[in-house]
């Protein structure tokens, strides 16, 4: 596995870097990172130009947001490379191994997005050789906006690829929500356009691919979900590794308690179960505490049951609103006649995706789809 797939899983998952995270996210193309790139350049080739390089990636750069930088970046080195595309995209490849992060490969990549774009065939043979030392998934995106059947085309072949990048990268790169990533027109408007790559990667080798694929498909869940159940209902469940991709395709839609989603994974909609009880402590809380949450559940039936039990927080906002959101609890088997106890704890604090606002939380208890019991915490004003 290259320094990249250690480093970033799919859609921008950044818990996986193999460095430690500094405090500032854009703090990772910082100066020593321009610095790392321009050491990788002269290491690379006498044709790379350090002192121009050097002085356009340091302009302005303190200013600049992450993926600011990845395209400043990308821009500084255009001063610094032949005008060539092939000389400058054979430095580029001659670069990679020489860098020590993920984002810087990334800014490399975006050299060829930004100015490899009418030289289509040599750049996305670029990006398929880079990926695999930071992943080219954003870099790909203008060459899809730009020719979407001719990209999709050339990514379908990546598919078969020997390397879980290039695979990865298929998938990836045609995603139609991708995190942090331009929308690509002719996906918004169908975003079932990859679905022959899909199917390629349906029962791939390599987890790294396969959460691609899942995430992929959870995409297309939230514009066409009856496209993907009626494709997945198609697949072949006599391998493992499609069974897994599968269940977590789904993972939007059962959180929906839809119906067909959890046929496909195995689930009844609804269970023969009986909630004795459910409970939040404690009742009220301040910003930063924790809470703990806890179900007894007996089984009603004579047999076992596959239960997907999910908790549902209606958080306050501004006004007397709420905004729910769905939360995963435990997904299990349960013989007949048998109980549990789960249970779970949640620090309630403020995220950059989340704020929370004082009042009345309720929470529901969720089986198979459905709710089963409730229960409620006060955020008690700061």
């Amino acid at each position: 596995m290259s320094r990249w797939a250690a480093g970033w899983s799919s859609g921008v998952d950044l818990c996986r870097m193999t460095v430690d995270t500094p405090a500032l996210l854009k703090d990772i193309l910082g100066p020593e990172a321009v610095t790392t790139i321009a050491d990788a350049g002269t290491a690379a080739s006498g044709r790379f130009d350090r002192q121009a390089f050097v002085r356009a990636a340091s302009d302005g750069l303190d200013s600049l947001s992450i993926m600011e930088r990845v395209r400043h970046i990308a821009d500084a080195l255009h001063d610094a490379l032949p005008r060539d595309h092939a000389a400058a995209f054979d430095i580029l490849r001659a670069m990679a191994p020489r860098l020590t992060h993920g984002f810087q490969a990334i800014a490399i990549t975006e050299y060829v997005a930004r100015h490899g774009l009418d030289d289509f065939d040599r750049s996305m043979d670029a990006l398929a050789d880079l990926t695999r030392f930071g992943s080219a998934e954003f870099a790909v995106r203008p060459f899809l906006a730009r020719d979407a059947m001719r990209a999709l085309a050339t990514m379908t072949r990546w598919a078969t690829s020997n390397d879980e990048h290039v695979r990865r990268l298929a998938s990836e790169g045609a995603r139609p929500r991708l995190p942090w990533a331009a929308r690509v027109p002719a996906l918004k408007d169908d975003p079932t356009l990859a679905a022959p790559i899909l199917d390629i990667l349906k029962a791939d080798p390599g987890l790294y691919v396969r959460k691609s694929v899942a995430n992929h498909l959870n995409d297309i869940a939230k514009d066409r979900p009856d496209w993907l159940l009626d494709r997945l209902a198609e697949w072949p469940r006599d391998d493992p590794r499609t069974i897994w991709i599968i269940r977590h395709a789904l993972r939007t839609l059962i959180k929906q308690g839809d119906p067909r989603a959890l046929a496909l994974i195995g689930v009844g909609h609804g269970a023969e179960v009986t909630v004795r009880r459910f409970v939040i402590e404690p009742r009220q809380v301040g910003l930063g505490d924790r809470i703990s949450i806890a179900a007894d559940l007996a089984s009603n039936a004579p047999g076992n049951q596959r239960l997907v039990v999910d908790y549902r927080v209606h958080y306050a906002r501004a006004g007397g609103k709420t905004a729910p959101k769905v939360f995963k609890l435990k997904t299990f088997e349960l013989a007949g006649g048998d109980a549990i106890t789960l249970a779970i704890s949640q620090t309630i604090r403020d995220f950059s995706t989340r704020r929370h606002y004082p009042g009345l939380h309720e929470v529901e208890l969720i089986v198979n789809g459905r709710t089963m019991a409730t229960a409620a915490f006060d955020l008690l004003p700061g």
